[in-house]
């Protein structure tokens, strides 16, 4: 039971908070209707606006962000809650993510050029670097694109994010800060269909940057949902990590 359990979290807690170069690719959604020049000018300062509201060049300017913390998870197969610890590093394109849990401990680095990834067969998800909160300090970078959310959220305050590997991530704005509020991303696993969503809770403002620090996370796959709280404990900006992080060896 305990195995099973463990397998379950493993990949719940990793399908939530990792993501890699290797089996996902991006969702395709439908051509977009011609739109006018206004409507993406808009569109671009409105995206221009929440950089803005999260700390503008600072944010682009960032060279690194540590951020540990605790998530509890639970799923549509296990309403128990499971408990777990975690940590992300970035610096520029490389990034690091640790998950202990009381099952089965994982880890996952991107050393700019390869992921590599404790869990077994070589199971890894989409870039943590192209989808969510660590794509808006692409903004106005090449191959980074700014257009309107689908017709289905039209009503919504937000806009979509598009990386040049053509991830992309709906962003949906408090209408008075221009925070981001939740954001949403799909992508497709092995020809399998996976929507993940995240409502941030608080904010936390480091260095003058306004962080997540709280969040609820949802994961939906053809088969399982996974919930999880995550809740960072520490926010570290600009600070020291040296290369050999990015090695399963460290």
């Amino acid at each position: 039971m305990n195995k099973s359990i463990g397998l379950v979290v493993s990949i719940a807690i990793l399908c939530l908070s990792s993501f890699s170069q290797n089996d996902a690719t991006p969702k395709r959604s439908a051509p977009d209707k011609p739109i006018a020049a206004a409507v993406v000018n808009a569109q671009l300062e409105m995206a221009k606006a929440t950089l803005a509201a999260h700390g503008g060049d600072k944010l682009k300017a960032m060279k690194t962000l540590v951020v540990k913390g605790s998530v509890e998870v639970t799923t549509s197969a296990i309403a128990q809650a499971i408990p777990a610890t975690f940590i992300t590093i970035y610096s520029g394109e490389k990034y690091r993510i640790e998950i202990a849990n009381p099952f089965q401990p994982l880890k996952q680095v991107f050393d700019g050029t390869q992921t590599s990834s404790t869990i077994q067969g070589g199971f890894t998800l989409p870039p943590i670097n192209r989808l969510g909160f660590p794509l808006l300090p692409r903004l106005g970078e090449q191959g980074f694109i700014i257009t309107a959310l689908p017709e289905s959220n039209k009503k919504k305050k937000g806009f979509r994010m598009t990386s040049p590997e053509g991830f992309y991530t709906d962003f949906y704005l408090d209408e008075k800060t221009n925070q981001i509020k939740g954001y949403e991303s799909t992508y497709e696993i092995s020809g399998r269909s996976v929507t993940t969503s995240v409502e941030i809770d608080k904010y936390r403002v480091v260095d003058g940057i306004t962080i997540p620090e709280r969040y609820a996370q949802r994961f939906d796959t053809e088969q399982l949902t996974v919930y999880a709280n995550f809740k960072a404990k520490e926010i570290l900006v600009n600070s020291e990590v040296k290369d050999s992080i990015f090695s399963l060896a460290d």
